[in-house]
């Protein structure tokens, strides 16, 4: 069955799924793995040292693969110039770069006249009109349902997709409580040309660098097992429930500042539990979809077992119409 799009024209894929940037857990082995299996996988360039470790997970990437593959940059964080990561990215020519946090214009100008694909996450309207304005070739749209940073607005995906479609004529990717064929098709009928999942791509086989303990967190939870945090330093992010969030809770009510607050979210704690299983000492991104999770399989599996539940969901759209 063909799943083509705008999206899998623009990037060069079998799947219109964009497997998410993933702080400090997208790197070659699992990029390779989603962009082998049809999809278009990921590096996270903020994660890492410097220009010189980016540069060899990118050739890492090649090595393991001859598909598409993408470089993502959150250009959110605390002070941290990301152009001379950039440079690396335009240096080794990668086909995709996508931009989460932050002001993307200096990257979208500094990748035009490249050549290299150019996608944005948004968490609203006007966010994507801008880009779309500022020269990006796609916006992937993340709703409220989602893990990691989210928009203030608190719109969820069944409502923020088709509001950004109709705002906007370059492709729109969903993100937001993506899991599985029947969130793909949904986003589908909602007029996205593609989806973007990250929570779900932490429980396979290779994401190496999550703990056993984390993927296990994943499976364990329900729908209602996460927590909003740095609501009240204006940037809210879902992470998994547990006695570190709860904290982290705790002080936002009494003192939400970033001094009270940085030793908690830092990425040292979210570290000490996504790579060494420390739920005491720290916190793991999930969004809501983790309710829909109950196994750890390879990349392929899961990309495959989307693709079929999404083309029998076709098929009987497409039975029913006749």
């Amino acid at each position: 069955m063909e799943w083509n799009t705008r999206l899998t024209e623009l990037l060069g894929v079998r799947y219109p799924i964009i497997q998410g940037g993933l702080a400090y857990l997208a790197y070659a082995d699992l990029a390779a793995a989603v962009s082998n299996a049809g999809g278009l996988g990921q590096i996270t360039a903020m994660s890492l040292p410097g220009p010189d470790e980016l540069r060899e997970e990118i050739r890492k990437v090649r090595a393991m693969t001859d598909q598409p593959f993408g470089v993502n940059y959150a250009i959110g964080q605390h002070g941290r110039p990301f152009e001379h990561m950039l440079d690396v990215a335009v240096e080794e020519n990668v086909p995709v770069v996508t931009m989460t946090g932050g002001n993307p214009a200096p990257i979208l100008e500094r990748l035009s006249g490249t050549g290299i694909k150019k996608l944005v996450l948004v968490a609203a309207v006007r966010q994507a009109q801008k880009a779309e304005s500022l020269g990006a070739d796609a916006v992937m749209v993340v709703g409220q349902e989602g893990g990691g940073h989210l928009g203030r607005d608190d719109v969820g995906t069944m409502v923020l997709v088709p509001r950004v479609v109709d705002s906007v004529t370059i492709p729109v990717v969903a993100s937001g409580g993506i899991g599985d064929g029947r969130g793909w098709m949904a986003a589908m009928a909602l007029g996205a040309e593609g989806i973007e999942m990250g929570t779900r791509f932490i429980a396979t086989k290779e994401c190496v660098h999550a703990s056993e303990i984390y993927k296990d967190a994943l499976i364990a939870a329900h729908e209602t097992g996460t927590a909003v945090i740095k609501r009240g330093l204006g940037t809210p992010a879902r992470a998994l429930s547990n006695s570190w969030t709860d904290k982290i809770l705790d002080i936002e009510e009494q003192t939400p500042t970033y001094e009270a607050l940085k030793d908690y979210i830092s990425g040292e704690a979210n570290r000490r539990y996504i790579h060494e299983g420390d739920g005491e000492a720290g916190y793991g991104w999930a969004g809501q979809v983790a309710g829909l999770i109950g196994d750890v399989p390879s990349v392929r599996e899961l990309i495959d077992r989307m693709a079929g539940e999404a083309g029998a969901i076709r098929s009987r759209w497409c039975g029913g119409a006749n």
